[in-house]
């Protein structure tokens, strides 16, 4: 199993104010004033709960009239039903009549929750709860007789609002612009994603703007966890079908959902139905089904019995399936009963569902067969199991992914997926790290080279730096790195991942490409300190793993998972200790040695963790996979031969001779070519200056 990103949280217990409100809740409720909120959080935040807080206040004191929450699909409905929280110190009880919210009222007509939405807005009612669809089609209905007015006194939130989309084609995009071109009502759009998303921007950035944004990191909420301390995110490569590759990672005494691969994908070979029924055969014997719960009986070889939800097979049993699963085991007096509500069910099998707003505190395990090009996705997957729970410290994120065939002798597919497996790994190693902020450190700086500013973030000063020169520059420094680094990842592999590529190629001439692409009109100074800063960005938790490995610390790598110290020792650990949490081990580095600007820029953070895959593949199958890269790669450009020049100059100084063209050395080959590059340039600017 390839061990992409394996991280150790902090022991600190999150607490909540005197109004029942989480730290995220707080910083929410804080902002509530504002007309539009952006709230980006990860996955089992409290999100449903800050939206409540924020709209009794719209409702009690800022004189709007109606709430109308929107959620992706009705199984996410249930998170917003009625709720006491006046119990733990707040002014009021958030209550939705079961009549208004449009989820749970078991009518699948789309025409009757259109008709419900329409007769909420004629009515005294307060709060409606209801889907995408229906606030999108409902939204058209209502503006037909009443106008877009119609709208002015209501707080809209839009929950998972990764689904929007600023282009032209996406209705609910429309509908929320010429709500804010209109400015009358309030929204709040909450996400679980931390970058726009692969393709068209959520938002326009001048609609963007307009937002009040509000995050709260994973490794904030990680950090505040009671029980959940370690995260694991790891790639398996199976050969034929996916069946083979299950069981070295399926553990059936772990609390697992199992995502199957999208039909019409290479790594579906069946109907659906025959899949899921292979995977019971697989865990044990098939005994039937609990009729109260839907759930699957399955009896392992050992003798015990697994309980297995199918959320696949969408006849009219899902639903019952789906209720069951939403239900807590209460107690006497009222609260869960963790033991009875842990041991309901055991292992949970989707293929659509199953991923946003899907609630299973009790998820160790998320097991997703075949690659996800979309990052957002594989966030929303890895948020399945990031609940906090008792007895649970630590969860795991695997993705099963078919094995590059060399007998097939096409092998191009094959590595682009590994490299999207790459791509989102880096990703979620940045999600799961503290919020980093950059500066300039000069020579005689009396301030600690790592330290923390007011805001909680961490800060690290680096020789060379490029400060931001204006506001514009400053805001996507501070604003965008999230964004940048979802798209570098996502156009670095085909262009640095060939054994024949510099560390500078990677982090100077593609990086300066994304930005100027995405910024054109940012001045080269500009362009230059967004860029050194993104590098820092994506290299610095490489650097620090690199140092780790080389042997600042002995024992137990600081990326293995290993149990934390007991709260109340010292966090820079006994001397000569391994770090074992992200954050120790950065804060050992930068003490070790003070980094600079060339030493950011000699690392090629794609090409490490390319490396990390590697080693599950055997020579010959590692040989076909980097000729196709190689294959794959740009040809040489003068950015790339300018770039190379440094390092073609330090070669010649120390070995004493040019780089060889025929040299087994990739890099050095390339150094070569990009000499020859150069020279024949040379050359042709001579001729041109003669004539």
């Amino acid at each position: 199993m390839v061990q992409m990103v394996n991280v150790t949280y902090g022991t600190s217990k999150a607490t909540t104010n005197a109004l029942g409100q989480r730290p995220m809740q707080a910083r929410t409720y804080a902002a509530r004033a504002a007309q539009f909120l952006l709230l980006k959080a990860p996955p089992a935040a409290g999100k449903s709960r800050a939206l409540m807080f924020v709209a009794l206040d719209k409702l009690r004191h800022q004189g709007l009239e109606k709430v109308i929450v929107c959620v992706p699909e009705t199984s996410i409905g249930g998170s917003f039903r009625s709720t006491d929280l006046t119990s733990y110190g707040f002014e009021a009880d958030w209550q939705v009549n079961d009549r208004w919210n449009l989820c749970l009222t078991g009518e699948d007509a789309d025409k009757q929750k259109v008709k419900a939405f329409q007769t909420f807005m004629e009515c005294d009612a307060k709060v409606l709860v209801c889907t995408h669809a229906t606030i999108r089609f409902g939204f058209d209905e209502v503006i037909k007789t009443k106008g877009i007015e119609a709208f002015d006194s209501c707080f809209i939130a839009i929950d998972e609002f990764h689904h929007v989309s600023a282009s032209d084609n996406n209705r609910l995009g429309v509908i929320l612009r010429s709500l804010i071109n209109r400015a009358e009502c309030h929204v709040m759009a909450m996400t679980g994603s931390y970058f726009r998303g692969d393709a068209d921007p959520v938002l326009r950035p001048e609609d963007e703007d307009r937002f009040t944004k509000i995050t709260y990191s994973y490794y904030e909420q990680l950090e505040g966890y009671a029980w959940l301390k370690a995260l694991g995110i790891n790639y398996e490569f199976y050969k034929g079908n996916y069946l083979n590759g299950l069981p070295g990672v399926l553990n059936s005494d772990q609390k697992t959902i199992i995502h199957i691969p999208h039909r019409g994908s290479s790594e579906a070979f069946d109907d659906k139905f025959n899949e899921v029924g292979r995977i019971l055969d697989l865990l044990g014997t098939h005994e039937g089904r609990e009729p109260e719960t839907g759930f699957d009986q399955v009896r392992k070889p050992d003798g015990g019995l697994l309980k297995v939800a199918d959320l696949v097979d969408d006849g009219p049993g899902r639903d019952i399936v789906k209720a069951a699963l939403s239900r807590e085991i209460k107690g006497p007096d009222g609260k869960r009963d963790d033991v009875a509500d842990r041991a309901k069910v055991d292992i949970v099998i989707a293929l659509g569902m199953a991923k946003e707003g899907f609630d299973w505190v009790w998820c160790e395990h998320a097991l997703t067969i075949g690659y996800r090009s979309s990052l957002t996705e594989i966030v929303q997957i890895i948020g399945r199991a990031t609940r906090d729970a008792p007895g649970k410290p630590r969860a795991l994120f695997t993705n099963l992914v078919a094995e590059p065939g060399v007998e097939t002798g096409v092998v191009t597919d094959a590595v682009n997926d590994m490299l999207k497996a790459i791509s989102g790994s880096l990703l979620m190693e940045q999600v799961l790290a503290p919020n980093f902020k950059f500066y300039r450190r000069e020579d005689g700086d009396v301030r600690a080279p790592m330290g923390t500013d007011d805001e909680g973030n961490i800060t690290i000063g680096i020789k060379g730096l490029v400060e931001p020169p204006t506001d514009r520059s400053r805001e996507i420094c501070e604003k965008d790195m999230n964004d940048l680094m979802a798209t570098a990842y996502q156009e670095m592999d085909r262009r640095v991942l060939a054994p024949d590529t510099a560390p500078e190629v990677a982090t100077q001439m593609v990086l300066t490409d994304i930005i100027e692409n995405r910024y054109e009109t940012l001045g080269a100074e500009e362009a230059e300190s967004v860029r050194q800063h993104l590098a820092a960005h994506m290299n610095v938790l490489t650097l620090a793993r690199k140092e780790a490995e080389r042997g600042f610390a002995e024992g137990q790598s600081p990326l293995s998972g290993t149990p934390p110290r007991p709260s109340g020792d010292d966090d820079e650990g006994e001397p000569g200790s391994a770090p074992n949490t992200l954050l120790e081990m950065v804060r050992k580095f930068i003490n070790v040695r003070d980094i600079d600007i060339e030493l950011i820029d000699s690392v090629n953070t794609f090409q490490e963790r390319f490396e990390v895959a590697s080693k599950s593949l055997n020579s010959e199958l590692l040989s076909h996979v980097q000729s196709a890269m190689v294959a794959m790669r740009v040809n040489m450009t003068g950015d790339e031969a300018r770039t190379l020049w440094p390092r073609i100059k330090a070669f010649r100084a120390a070995e004493g001779r040019e780089p060889n063209v025929h040299s087994a050395n990739p890099l050095e080959k390339r150094m070569a070519e990009a000499l020859a590059w150069l020279k024949a340039e040379k050359a042709k600017r001579l001729r041109e200056r003669a004539m």
